[in-house]
């Protein structure tokens, strides 16, 4: 019994390398799964032409979410993909990128590109609308201390004056200001993000956009609410106008 060899020639480091390098191999085919099960775009860019040539891994089952306050159930594999781009001229051969026609800031591309979020509006833990004007909120006041923009006039990058804030919208879960309600001088309101917004005692003054580009931005569909979509849209256009407000802005710097 003295000569009898229990584990012979095996090489305990080289089984714990290959069991390392079998579990990370399940990883990364495991992580490779739930990333296409999660609606993994496999379209070809150029025609959006879903394709299977970067086939799966596997034949797992489209992931579901159910969404609560019985909004159903949601699959990302489900939803449509976006149709193409209409608005723009035709791509080169040289790969330069799309040349937008039209309204640049309202185009959907390049900087005012948007998700096609749900157009319903997001909601907090009660099932109310989150983001709405200080007219609903009513537990929510401005610091006394704080200058109140409601009835300052709002300005362009240009000065011009666009309108003037009619109210302040407030995030109820958070208890931020999302965005400013201006009135038009030819009727109608535009929501204005808090973020592109430079509030003084005098003024709001808008840096992205210019004046007369205030009154384009998207309307919304309700006075006393804002949806996922319509929150895409926004941000969109004026974000975009920090590179496509004024022909100056497309420039390089040097």
């Amino acid at each position: 019994m003295s000569n009898v060899i229990i584990v012979g020639g095996l090489d305990v480091a080289e089984l714990v390398f290959y069991l390392f390098f079998g579990f990370f191999l399940c990883l990364v085919w495991y992580l490779n799964r739930e990333s296409r099960r999660e609606g993994y775009p496999l379209e070809h860019d150029l025609t959006g032409k879903v394709g299977d040539d970067v086939g799966r891994l596997d034949f797992s089952k489209p992931k579901f979410f159910r969404l609560p306050f019985d909004r159903g159930i949601y699959s990302p594999e489900a939803v449509p993909r976006d149709a193409l781009p209409t608005n723009v001229l035709p791509r080169r051969a040289s790969g330069e990128p799309l040349d937008v026609v039209g309204d640049l800031l309202n185009s959907g591309l390049g900087p005012a590109s948007y998700a096609l979020r749900a157009d319903r509006p997001d909601v907090d833990m009660h099932n109310r609308p989150r983001i709405v004007p200080m007219r609903i909120a009513e537990h929510i006041i401005t610091e006394a201390r704080d200058t109140d923009p409601r009835g300052l006039p709002v300005t362009g990058l240009d000065d011009v004056i666009a309108g003037t804030v009619r109210d302040i919208w407030v995030d109820r879960s958070e208890h931020v200001v999302r965005y400013l309600e201006v009135s038009l001088p030819e009727g109608g309101i535009v929501i204005v993000p808090m973020q592109v917004a430079r509030l003084s005692q005098r003024r709001v003054h808008v840096d992205a956009v210019t004046g007369a580009q205030i009154a384009g931005g998207p309307k919304l569909a309700s006075n006393d609410q804002i949806t996922l979509l319509e929150e895409e849209k926004v941000q969109a256009y004026f974000g975009a106008g920090y590179l496509w407000a004024t022909p100056a802005r497309s420039e390089p710097l040097l």
